[in-house]
């Protein structure tokens, strides 16, 4: 089993992957089919990126061979997959920086806590970087209390009142992922229209999820967990509702990007690569959705193969005795993964 650190000395390895979301997680499995050394770090304190963090319950439904899979039984499953050829993996840290090695080829990436890690090659598959769900106004000294941003376990809000903040996919996607077990629940909105996708918001109305625009909440009120909420709508009028469960669906907040200071080229925030995953700088690979390029879809599924377009380069980098294409996954012995199975 491989040691998940969370404050390391100063390590070395072919392969630095930056993210451990799907495509870091896919990228670190790859990387150790073809025979790399490689260190995983990520700034938060468990692997899966946002779908962890953000989406455990929901279902993912654009990724090959699973009508729906929930968020946490992806991560799991690739959890286990990424950790088959030992990686180091290294929690709860960022990358501050990312220095050439004048000494040898290759990179010194550096942590927040002073450590560092000598690597061949990066590969960045930090997402849409570090993120944090957006607080409601009025949820400071609630949460834990009855206020939310993920829905950990539907089943623990069997029987509640629930409120969901917000207008996006996310508000009702809870909404419709909560109506069948819980007592009722309402969504608001502060806005006339709702940015959801259609087909979402008729299943809601559908399903009989309370939709409320142009309407903010105002007061929580409880005791030591939350009882009610007061609501008020577009003429002003205001109204009390049972509330057991708020959740805050209002988006993300991200943290800056430190891209253009380790001379990259952004585009939008996100890292524009070529059609090998090299970024800019030569050695730094992009993939998931962090990068971009003409064409480019931004889904899970495409992450994955980015991953191992990524990957593969990287390989050849590293030690060009190595093949680009590593044979078939079917095939599984060291020629292959080595890539020097005979044509």
């Amino acid at each position: 089993m491989t040691e998940l650190d969370t404050r390391p000395g100063r390590t070395a390895c072919d392969l630095t992957i930056v993210g451990a979301g799907p495509a870091g997680l896919f990228a670190t499995y790859y990387a150790g089919f073809r025979g790399l050394t490689v260190t995983v770090v990520d700034s938060q304190p468990e692997p899966g990126g946002q779908v962890a963090a953000l989406y455990p319950a929901k279902k993912v439904y654009d990724v090959a061979g699973f009508h729906g899979v929930t968020g946490a039984d992806l991560v799991g499953g690739l959890l286990a997959q990424a950790l088959e050829y030992g990686p180091r993996m290294i929690l709860d840290a960022n990358v501050v920086d990312l220095v050439r090695d004048t000494g040898a080829p290759g990179f010194s990436v550096e942590l927040a806590d002073g450590s560092a890690i000598d690597s061949r090659a990066v590969l960045l598959a930090t997402g849409v970087g570090g993120i944090r769900p957006r607080s409601l106004a009025l949820g400071s000294g609630w949460h834990g209390r009855g206020v939310t941003y993920v829905v950990q376990d539907p089943a623990a809000h069997a029987g509640e009142d629930v409120v969901v903040v917000g207008g996006g996919d996310s508000a009702l996607d809870w909404a419709l992922e909560l109506q069948p077990i819980a007592r009722s629940v309402t969504v608001v909105h502060r806005r006339r229209a709702f940015r959801a996708h259609a087909s979402s918001i008729s299943a809601a109305r559908a399903a009989g999820v309370t939709l409320l625009t142009e309407s903010e909440l105002q007061a929580i009120h409880g005791d030591s967990v939350v009882r009610s909420v007061v609501l008020r709508d577009g003429s002003g009028a205001e109204r009390e509702i049972a509330a057991d469960t708020i959740i805050g669906a209002l988006g993300l907040v991200t943290a800056p990007s430190p891209f253009a200071a380790w001379g990259l080229e952004t585009q939008d925030r996100k890292l524009v690569v070529d059609s090998s995953m090299r970024t800019s700088v030569a050695g730094v690979f992009a993939a998931g959705d962090v990068s971009t390029y003409p064409g480019k879809v931004a889904l899970m599924a495409t992450g994955f193969g980015e991953a191992a377009t990524a990957v593969n380069n990287a390989a050849v980098l590293i030690d060009p005795e190595l093949s680009l294409f590593p044979g078939h996954s079917t095939e599984d012995d060291a020629a292959v993964r080595a890539g020097s199975v005979p044509d």
